[in-house]
C-alpha cells in the first residue's frame, strides 16, 4: 500500500505572529518621523501660501496705490472690491485659485493698516493650535 503525502502550502499560525510582530515594530519606528515630516510640511506650506498671497497684495497696491482694507479683506484679490473707490485701477484677479485656507484648515488673518505699520499689512496664521503665540507646529507664521 502506497500513501501518498499531500504537501502543505500556506503559513503556520507561528509565521503569520512572527510576520505581525515585525510589521508592528516597523510601524512603531517609522510612524513618528513621518508624523514629525507631516507637521514640517503644514508649517513650510503656510510660509508659502503667505509669500505667494503676499505677492498678490503687492501687485494689487501697485495697480491702486493701496493695500485692500481690513474690510475688503483678501477677497479683493480675486474679485473688484464694491465701489470703484476702492480699487480704482483694479486688474485682477491677483491670484488665480481661491484663497486657500491655511493647512490647519483656517482663514489667514489678514490687516490693512496693520497695527505696527500703518503704511503695511499683517498676514498670518495662528498655527497649528489656533492661538496666537506658541512653538513648533503651534507657532504663528506670517506677520
Amino acid at each position: 500500500m502506497t500513501h501518498t503525502r499531500k504537501s502543505r502550502t500556506g503559513f503556520t499560525l507561528v509565521e503569520l505572529m512572527v510576520v505581525i510582530v515585525v510589521i508592528g515594530l516597523l510601524a512603531g519606528l517609522v510612524a513618528p518621523q513621518i508624523i514629525g515630516r507631516v507637521g514640517d510640511a503644514r508649517v513650510a506650506t503656510a510660509k508659502a501660501q503667505v509669500e505667494l498671497i503676499g505677492v498678490a497684495l503687492e501687485n494689487y497696491r501697485l495697480d491702486n496705490g493701496a493695500y485692500p482694507t481690513t474690510n475688503q479683506g483678501l477677497s479683493a484679490l480675486r474679485q473688484r472690491p464694491a465701489g470703484f473707490a476702492g480699487a480704482p485701477d483694479w486688474r485682477g484677479p491677483y491670484l488665480k485659485k481661491s484663497i486657500p485656507l491655511d493647512p490647519w484648515r483656517r482663514p489667514y488673518i489678514y490687516r490693512f493698516p496693520d497695527e505696527k505699520d500703518p503704511n503695511g499689512f499683517s498676514l498670518m496664521s495662528l498655527g497649528r493650535d489656533g492661538q496666537p503665540g506658541g512653538a513648533g507646529e503651534d507657532a504663528d507664521i506670517g506677520g
